[in-house]
């Protein structure tokens, strides 16, 4: 009779240690502390924020500790190159910006810099130009940056506004 409780009394044992195993995995392959920190950093409005972002998406293998989502569908419904105009880096950023602050559950509170982010990129761009092809590329750049700024939410909960 003394068996059966041994045998339990071990499987108790076992069971107590597995989470305590499953912890341990956890912790170690969380992200690091200062995730939110390089999120923030790589979405700002300025140009060292987004040579910063660029920098790392083309060294994504040394940021996969943080677990980053850098999937992209560019400038959605929308043309990545309107008119010739190269917005697809630019698109690209700005969904990083969504997807990751998503995921990390603040979106909201950030939702407006990210916006303006992709506006700051997309005059960068138009400042490759000048005279009335500088002037078409800004207006298209108002317009995309007025249509993540006010349809941009209604995308909140999915992985693309």
């Amino acid at each position: 009779m003394r068996r059966p409780h041994a045998v339990s009394l071990a499987a108790a044992g076992a069971a107590l240690a597995l989470p305590a195993v499953l912890v341990l995995a956890s912790d170690a392959s969380a992200a690091p502390a200062d995730k939110p920190q390089v999120l923030s950093s790589w979405t700002q409005t300025s140009a060292a924020s987004y040579n910063a972002w660029v920098s790392a998406r083309n060294n994504q293998g040394a940021w996969a500790a943080y677990g980053f989502d850098w999937s992209t569908d560019y400038c959605s419904s929308s043309p990545d190159n309107p008119f010739g105009f190269p917005f697809q880096t630019a698109c690209a950023r700005h969904d990083f910006g969504y997807r990751n602050y998503k995921a990390a559950g603040t979106f909201s509170a950030n939702k407006s810099r990210i916006d303006s982010a992709l506006y700051e990129d997309l005059k960068r761009v138009c400042n490759n130009y000048s005279g009335a092809t500088k002037t078409s590329c800004n207006s298209t750049a108002w317009t995309y940056y007025h249509a993540v700024d006010i349809f941009g939410l209604k995308g909140a909960d999915t992985a693309r506004s």
